[in-house]
């Protein structure tokens, strides 16, 4: 059996702000039932037991919302107990959170600092960009709140990542965004491409992200990283740290930048599973921890063939010269072509400005490292 990875949304998708591009917001909206409440301490229980007595290695624990820290710290408290029951087999645990920041306070900061959790913390630029998009829920800015209580993580001494959605808005700030993180010594990125609503069409709507945008952001903010890695002092970019890997024979963390959809196990508030975050709606479902063991929920995925499907790419995407890079990107951002029953990725083009412009400083970075 595999390293386990399990992500759980603990506040089912209640959030205490609201974001005009949310893709959980879309996906449960498609779903028969839209909201799934809080997370009960037995379906927790349930989680945690059937993943730690099948895991080997170690097993991830990564809770997502909505936003999960309106279930409240007692929850998370119990989560650790459990995990220190079941661990039977002396396993490696980790445990990280992903949060919008809103809600933080000097006791979430210490938990999260005594327990080791890894922090994912959602800023979108500055402030311009990331409070049009990103509101309370009276339609008001949040960056200034968020950015006090990133300050607070960095009092306690806590490990966080910055997490920033690529709306067209960021992708068009990009130099002036970068240049603020800098300044504020956020040394942990990772850019997340904005999604459009599953299942519709692309570009629909004002914080839509455009393929020519996406290869124009990711050109220019690895130019910056590049200079600044000349200088010695880059931050971690997730996805150019995983590129650069793959040029030097390291298969990428990131399922993303893999090309094959990875073992997940994501957990809706009442224990149902599901293979993605991105595909949480009905026809992926794939069993309920308070009902099925692992290895139930595991052949479900099998039967429904959702990994299989992520190796379907066309001709033109497996026969290009980058494809040993890009790898088809991820499974979310690919479109069905009806004719040759394969898949394209929407960001293709974007793909290729990049590596048409960076893959030579590319190389010169990987023989550096």
């Amino acid at each position: 059996m595999p390293p386990i990875h399990v992500l759980m949304k603990p506040a089912s998708g209640a959030c205490n702000m609201s974001c005009d591009y949310c893709f959980y917001c879309d996906e449960a909206a498609k779903r028969k039932q839209e909201f799934f409440g809080l997370m009960s301490e037995p379906t927790l229980k349930n989680v945690i037991r059937k993943t730690m007595l099948r895991g080997e290695g170690f097993v991830s624990y990564a809770y997502q919302g909505g936003e999960p820290t309106l279930r409240g710290l007692d929850f998370f408290k119990k989560a650790l107990e459990y995990q220190r029951q079941y661990n039977k087999n002396g396993i490696a645990v980790h445990n990280a959170l992903q949060t919008n920041g809103y809600f933080l306070d000097e006791e979430w900061c210490r938990f999260f600092k005594e327990n080791h959790f890894l922090i994912g913390i959602s800023v979108d630029g500055i402030k311009e960009t990331h409070d049009c998009c990103r509101h309370d829920k009276n339609g008001g800015g949040t960056y200034d709140r968020v950015v006090k209580n990133i300050k607070m993580l960095d009092q306690y001494g806590v490990d966080y990542n910055i997490l920033t959605v690529v709306n067209k808005a960021v992708a068009e700030n990009i130099t002036g965004i970068y240049e603020a993180y800098g300044k504020k010594r956020w040394m942990y990125q990772q850019y997340i491409a904005c999604l459009d609503p599953l299942g519709e069409a692309h570009g629909k709507n004002v914080y839509a992200l455009l393929p020519k945008q996406y290869g124009e952001f990711l050109i220019r903010l690895f130019h910056l990283w590049y200079d600044d890695w000349k200088r010695g002092r880059q931050p971690y970019i997730r996805q150019f740290d995983n590129f650069i890997g793959i040029l030097k024979g390291i298969s990428p963390e990131s399922c993303e930048q893999r090309g094959i959809c990875g073992l997940q196990n994501v957990v809706e508030a009442d224990g149902s599973v599901y293979p993605c975050d991105f595909y949480m709606t009905d026809e992926y479902r794939l069993g309920n921890y308070n009902e099925n063991r692992q290895d139930e929920i595991d052949k479900k995925r099998e039967e429904i063939g959702f990994i299989e499907r992520s190796g379907k790419l066309s001709k033109e995407c497996t026969g290009c010269a980058y494809y040993s890079l890009c790898r088809g990107g991820c499974q979310r951002n690919r479109d069905f072509q009806e004719k040759t029953g394969y898949f394209q990725n929407y960001f293709c083009e974007s793909y290729r400005m990049f590596f048409d412009a960076c893959l030579e400083k590319m190389k010169e970075v990987a023989a550096g490292m």
